[in-house]
């Protein structure tokens, strides 16, 4: 072990070089107390063919009251590729949303970047232990050196990574002392600089613009309406990789397998190191909840040996969902690390309150103040805090981590190649052997997404050449088959199963219990564990496209079958001047079955419809002369989505899959409800599941403080993206759900989802309905369970087959109503244990028979009030129907009472569980975000 822990003397430079002597009195200066830094990282040497950060950046890093866009990044990376290209090489992945590029550096010795592409054909051969028995494994391992990557800057608010990394990629190249030179030698230290690129530097102008003279963090405002394009924050969430970076990530991990991919955030004091505490997923490999502590231990003890506090483990960060970003590399055998390092949202050196609630006893980790066995050396209660210190301990724990791996690279490929080898033994002797996605679904846009998600993943996937019979049924020829015998079956396996596996429900996830990937999107799937399925003769599947078919037209023009898909919408949309409608019930054309929601489209339409049935994967077939069943029209509605300032990540979930789905929508904010007339500009206005209280999302960011405009300029051209505002505080208020009063009256539809769906009943929208919260001990992060359709024949549920189905539990929306208001009611969840399908819900007796639709009819117009969210980020595909049915369908979705709806209530604040994302309570002060 001493080999791992080494000396001081390991640390310190040779005395030979150089050192920087501006570069340590500015440290020295800018780090608030001697104890927030170490002898790792409070020196720097001069070279003098490779540039330092502050010779292309005019300052050294950590600098007070500047930070450095994205463009500068790169450019620096860029330079010291320039200066050094036989120990620098820069990968360019991809681009942005916004166009701007993604990057991945990579560092070592000379002599190991010679040999780099050698390293990655070894690494993926390592990867398939199919294609490499133990004794070539232990012949590459001795010729391979592995790459440890570390990731920054995905989440633009914490700041401090990016800085960081171009110092410690410096340092890497021109410190000469012994540490340093073993990582050289014995490692590729990869670096992802900013992963949220537009995010970067839409932060950096909002800092400079708005937070820069913030000086106490009880004063200070909350970041920018907008990171990146869509998902702000729950770009950590994205588990299907709807963002272009995400994938550009993974296409590169694929590629490349580093063994341990290390990502880089900001939140909790001091440092916390991710050792993946429970619960844990138990379908992972064992190997890699031993590698995180004996990471994360080590860290914590060279920290505080450095008499660095606030370093600490274990209390944060769990192992069960694989939908983080870096998850890619234990979902992939691999390993993922992380920090949580204390930042300050911004280079302005602060009072940091320590003691302020947030970050004691009711949060994860307990309290940050008390000394446990998981952290030896508290945190202090308040602290001025600096951009410096924030560098300081990341660099420490960074090059610590490099320290011990750089002592153990064998260590760490033969884990790697042993985790790759279990996933395949294990997918071969225990079961479940497979998943079987049976041929003929009626749907094959969602088998699609499916098996797309799962090869974009490294999954292989088979088609059957014959049928297939196994003990758990019979399936025909060309279904899927996706067996666990391969390198990535335990991600399969993960993905695909039912989460009825959690450890103890007295254990809180961080994020959602559940995740099934063929309940959440409707698509059958089925278990195998029958061995037998392994034998099944397949051929692999690298594109599964889409086919349409569509024939002449009769005498009545064509019948578009409703298939369940969302992309019958997207022909409605694609045909917007086209008169189109819809049955109302099912019937025959000859032999063919016509479901309710099937299209009835006139033959001249047939030189755009043709196309687009192909292409959408859809059927369309000759309509008699009459069709002896009720129909009505589908106008396309002029659409707008509502979002607060304060919170538009979930509704860029909304937005995301509108942009997939060719929805035209607006987006609307406070100034334009307040601004009214809004029945003459639309006819639907979705108002989106927002993570917050109703009140929030009324009230919005509170009136204190300076104005906080976000306006494009010509000093800060990335503000104003995605909607402009003189000052984003103070929500709608009672003005604009004046506004939305009067456009339901005049025959508009409101169509609130999640939590949101709390604001008409607690605001006076609606009549006899209330919202509570369930008691204390009740606990659902995200199951999947059973919904029950009370009126089946609504257009809502057009496309959907049976009386039940599984939706994904949202918020903790509980509608209250009158028995005789009951019929307003169109699904409700069944509630108790039973209903749970997938992963859990504590205290599930409390939702027994509750509403989860409730259609209301109020003057001309309507509120319809989902308390599920049909679109939870790119997941529940399955539940996107119903969403866009109720736009499609607004016109026929039941008659008006002409009711006058009750007062607005005052402020609501609902009781809810904190680490549930129910947003029934008010939390009106911006969060602190983390991992």
């Amino acid at each position: 072990m001493s080999a791992a822990v080494g000396t001081l003397a390991l640390v310190v430079p040779v005395a030979a070089q150089t050192m920087d002597p501006d570069f340590a009195k500015s440290v020295q200066e800018w780090t608030t107390r001697p104890e927030f830094s170490s002898p790792l990282v409070d020196h720097l040497p001069t070279s003098g063919t490779i540039p330092s950060p502050k010779q292309i950046l005019g300052d050294h890093i950590g600098v007070p009251n500047k930070l450095h866009s994205h463009g500068q990044i790169v450019d620096y990376f860029r330079k010291l590729a320039t200066a050094a290209p036989d120990r620098v090489r820069v990968l360019d992945l991809g681009t942005s949303n916004e166009g701007r590029p993604n990057i991945v550096v990579m560092i070592s010795s000379a002599a190991n970047m010679a040999r780099l592409d050698r390293y990655k054909a070894n690494l993926a051969l390592l990867s398939d232990p199919r294609r490499t028995d133990p004794e070539a494994a232990k012949r590459i391992i001795a010729d391979t050196k592995p790459i440890y990557h570390l990731t920054a800057g995905l989440h633009s608010s914490e700041t401090g990574p990016p800085e960081m990394t171009m110092e410690l990629a410096y340092r890497l190249l021109t410190e000469d002392s012994p540490l340093i030179q073993k990582i050289r030698d014995n490692l590729i230290v990869a670096i992802s600089p900013v992963l949220e690129a537009d995010g970067r530097d839409r932060y950096v102008d909002w800092y400079h613009q708005s937070l820069i003279d913030e000086t106490n963090d009880l004063d200070k405002p909350g970041g920018p309406p907008y990171w990146g394009k869509y998902i702000y924050h729950d770009n950590n969430r994205d588990m299907n990789y709807s963002d272009p970076s995400a994938r550009q990530l993974l296409n590169y991990y694929l590629e490349w397998h580093p063994p341990v991919m290390h990502e880089l955030h900001e939140s909790v004091p001091f440092l916390y190191t991710y050792s993946g505490q429970a619960p844990q997923n138990p379908d992972l490999d064992p190997i890699l909840y031993g590698e995180l502590p004996f990471y994360s231990n080590f860290e914590m003890s060279q920290l505080t040996k450095y008499g660095m506090p606030g370093v600490w483990t274990h209390g944060f960060v769990d192992a069960w969902s694989p939908g983080y970003v870096g998850f890619m590399a234990s979902n992939h055998n691999g390993m993922l690390r992380m920090y949580e390092t204390f930042g300050n949202g911004g280079a302005t050196t602060m009072l940091r309150h320590v003691d302020n609630g947030v970050d004691q006893g009711s949060a994860r980790g307990g309290n940050q103040l008390q000394r446990d066995w998981f952290r030896p050396n508290p945190a202090y209660r308040n602290v001025m805090w600096s951009m410096r210190n924030n560098t300081n301990y990341m660099q420490t724990g960074v090059l610590t981590a490099l320290q011990l791996a750089s002592n153990f690279p064998a260590v760490i490929l033969e884990n790697y190649y042993q985790k790759n080898a279990n996933g395949v033994k294990v997918g071969r002797t225990r079961a479940p052997h497979a998943y079987v996605i049976p041929a003929g679904q009626a749907d094959q846009s969602r088998v699609k997404f499916v098996v797309d998600q799962l090869k974009l993943q490294g999954i292989e996937v088979g088609r059957a050449t014959g049928a297939i019979k196994v003990k758990e049924g019979a399936y025909p020829a060309g279904s899927l088959v996706v067996k666990l015998d391969q390198p990535y079956g335990r991600l399969a396996k993960t993905l695909l199963k039912v989460q009825d596996n959690f450890p103890n429900e007295n254990l809180m996830t961080y994020d959602d219990a559940a995740w099934t990937m063929g309940l959440m999107t409707g698509t059958k799937v089925v278990e195998i564990a029958d061995k037998s399925v392994l034998e099944v003769p397949t051929t692999p599947v690298d594109t599964m496209e889409l086919a349409g078919n569509i024939g002449s037209a009769g005498a009545g023009g064509f019948v578009v079958l409703d298939n369940g898909a969302v992309n019958l919408a997207v022909l409605r949309y694609r045909l917007k001047d086209v008169n189109i409608r819809v049955a109302e019930k099912p019937f025959k054309v000859g032999a063919t079955h016509v479901p309710a929601g099937s299209y009835i489209v006139p033959a001249s339409a047939a030189d755009v419809l043709r196309p687009a049935v192909q292409q959408l994967g859809l059927t369309a077939i000759a309509a008699p002369a009459t069709i002896a069943v009720s129909t009505h029209e589908i106008p396309v509605p002029r659409t707008a989505v509502y979002s607060s300032w304060g919170a538009t990540e979930k509704v860029g979930w909304v937005r995301y899959a509108f942009d997939q789905y060719e929805t035209p929508y607006d987006l609307i904010y406070k100034e334009q409800v307040r601004g009214g007339g809004l029945r003459a500009k639309y006819d639907v206005i979705v108002l989106p599941h927002q993570g917050r209280a109703p009140n929030d999302i009324v009230f919005d960011i509170p009136v204190k403080g300076k104005p906080l405009p976000y306006k494009t300029n010509a000093r800060f051209p990335t503000l104003g993206a995605y909607g402009q505002s003189d000052d984003i505080r103070g929500g709608m208020g009672l003005e604009g759900l004046a506004e939305l009063r009067k456009f339901v009256e005049e025959g508009g539809t409101l169509i609130t989802t999640g939590n949101a769906s709390a604001v008409p009943a607690s605001f006076g929208l609606v009549d006899g309905i209330g919202v509570s919260s369930p008691g204390g001990g009740f606990y659902a992060p995200g199951p999947i369970v059973k919904a029950k359709l009370l009126q089946p024949a609504s257009p809502i549920f057009y496309g959907y087959t049976e009386d039940t189905m599984p939706v994904r539990w949202a918020t903790n929306v509980l509608f209250q109503m009158r028995p005789a208001d009951r019929q307003q009611v169109l699904m409700e969840f069944p509630g108790g244990q039973s209903s749970v399908i997938s992963g859990f819900m504590k205290g599930a007796e409390e939702v027994r028979n509750r509403p989860a639709i409730i259609n209301v009819a109020r003057g001309q117009g309507r509120v319809l009030m989902f308390a599920t969210t049909p679109i939870w980020r790119w997941q529940t595909l399955g539940e996107y129907r119903m969403l866009y049915n109720a736009m499609l369908n607004w016109k026929s979705l039941g008659g008006a009472t002409g009711q006058s709806p009750r007062r607005p209530e005052p402020d609501v604040s609902l009781d809810a569980t904190p680490e549930q994302d129910n947003g029934l309570k008010s939390t009106r002060r911006p969060a602190p975000t983390a991992f």
